[in-house]
C-alpha cells in the first residue's frame, strides 16, 4: 500500500481554534472585508508554508482548495512555491491525485 494509499484512508479530523480578539480590533477586521476566521485560516496556512512547516498538499486541505487554487492563492500572498526534491515531489503528487480521488467519488448534489 502506497503512503497515498494510506493518506486517503485515515480519518482526517478538524482542530477548532478559538481567537480572542478585542471588539474594536475585530470590528476593524471586519469593516476591512471578508471573513475574519477565513482571514485567520489563511494567514496561518501562509505562515506554515513560509517556514516549511506545512506543504502545498496540507495548505490544499486546509483552505479547501485544488492544487491550482492553492498555487494561485500562494502566488496572491507573494510567497514562492517552495523547492522540493523528486522524492517530496512525488510524495505530494501522490497525494494530490489520492483526494482528487476521493472527491470524485463523493456523490455531486443535484440540482
Amino acid at each position: 500500500m502506497t503512503v497515498a494509499d494510506q493518506l486517503s484512508r485515515a480519518k482526517l479530523t478538524d482542530m477548532e481554534v478559538t481567537l480572542h480578539i478585542p471588539d474594536d480590533i475585530a470590528k476593524r477586521l471586519s469593516a476591512a472585508g471578508g471573513d475574519v476566521s477565513r482571514r485567520a485560516l489563511e494567514a496561518l496556512a501562509l505562515e506554515g508554508y513560509r517556514e516549511q512547516t506545512l506543504t502545498l498538499y496540507q495548505i490544499s486541505e486546509m483552505l479547501g482548495l485544488s492544487r491550482v487554487e492553492t498555487e494561485d492563492f500562494l502566488g496572491r500572498h507573494h510567497v514562492a512555491l517552495a523547492v522540493i526534491d523528486k522524492a517530496d515531489l512525488d510524495r505530494e503528487a501522490a497525494l494530490f491525485e489520492a483526494a482528487s480521488r476521493r472527491n470524485s467519488r463523493v456523490p455531486q448534489p443535484s440540482l
